[in-house]
């Protein structure tokens, strides 16, 4: 059998689709599709059904694709046991990291990368947590960082830390630095939050669905001003004064104009009134169950660990 064959079968497989499989093996479908099928001939075994929705693994399709992925491992391992010859991990790494991460995450961890593994490939996207769950399981990502995410089929997550949710506000017109500071030293309950517009993510974005369970705990709803994808817009937004934002710190601190917000804590009221501790965001390190680490992807897994305790000073 032809590895390339074994890894086009496994990427339709996996995507469910001829098309997308040649988009993200960047091979024309037709010839994506006449190769699959040499593999099959070769194999006198139908493994995909084809129809109009995409294709699906037949019962021997499944049982190659859990071959495949295990060949195209081995192969991947075995390149960088021949790097590690030459003294360094090879081959390439893909993660995905949400935007407000992003922002702080990426140029730290690239210079690291590159000074630690000199010889790997690396590539960084941004995206919603939903997304990047879904290319874990279809390969197209072997590491992604996701907020507030839940247990999964094929997917293992580890806690890597958790961050704080600040209201973020306009500054008023006229308001002194001591107005300002007495403001942002004062926390918000959380059964307040209603009180005011918020421009927000669409769901099912991880801080939105955080804020809508918190809040539906106690029998509440936000106030939804805007809905925005994207933390840079809604912070725009917020200056412009189209309402108020649900935000880690860092969110705020590299937009370009921190000076502009007023950043509030938000306090957990449990339903006796008590306050609690500060709502707080989760973010897990994800990696596929279903594909067993490369060295390479382990090493960077650690130096995501690393990089971020470094930034945010403390261990998670």
């Amino acid at each position: 059998m032809d590895l390339k064959q074994i890894e086009y079968f496994v990427r339709v497989a996996e995507l469910g689709s001829f098309t997308r499989a040649s988009v993200v093996l960047d091979i024309a479908q037709p010839a994506l599709s006449r190769q699959v099928r040499l593999l099959e001939v070769e194999l006198r075994q139908n493994l995909l059904v084809r129809n109009g929705r995409g294709a699906t693994p037949t019962e021997a399709g499944k049982l190659l694709l859990e071959h495949g992925r295990g060949i195209l491992h081995q192969v991947e391992r075995a390149r960088e046991e021949l790097g590690r010859v030459r003294g360094a991990l090879a081959g390439r790494v893909a993660i995905g990291l949400p935007p407000s991460i992003a922002k702080v995450l990426t140029v730290p961890l690239t210079r690291a990368f590159r000074v630690k593994l000199p010889d790997a490939a690396l590539a960084i996207s941004e995206g919603l947590s939903v997304a990047m769950r879904e290319s874990l399981t279809t390969g197209l990502l072997d590491i992604a960082l996701l907020y507030n995410t839940p247990p999964a089929p094929g997917i293992e997550i580890t806690a890597l830390l958790e961050e704080d949710l600040f209201l973020v506000q306009r500054r008023a017109v006229g308001q002194s630095e001591a107005e300002a500071d007495t403001l942002a030293r004062t926390p918000l309950p959380l059964d307040e939050l209603p009180r005011f517009p918020l421009v927000i993510p669409t769901r099912p974005n991880s801080i939105r669905m955080l804020v809508e369970s918190e809040l539906a705990a106690r029998g509440k709803r936000p106030q939804i001003s805007l809905e925005i994808d994207g933390v840079a817009a809604i912070l725009d937004l917020v200056a412009d004064g189209a309402g108020c934002a649900v935000l880690p710190m860092n969110a705020v601190t590299t937009s370009g104009k921190p000076e502009v917000f007023i950043t509030r804590p938000i306090l957990g009221a449990s339903m006796d009134g008590e306050d609690s501790a500060r709502l707080r965001s989760k973010l897990f390190l994800a990696v596929s169950s279903q594909r067993p680490a490369t060295l390479t992807q382990q090493a960077m897994a650690e130096l995501i660990r690393s990089t971020l305790q470094a930034l945010y000073r403390s261990p998670p």
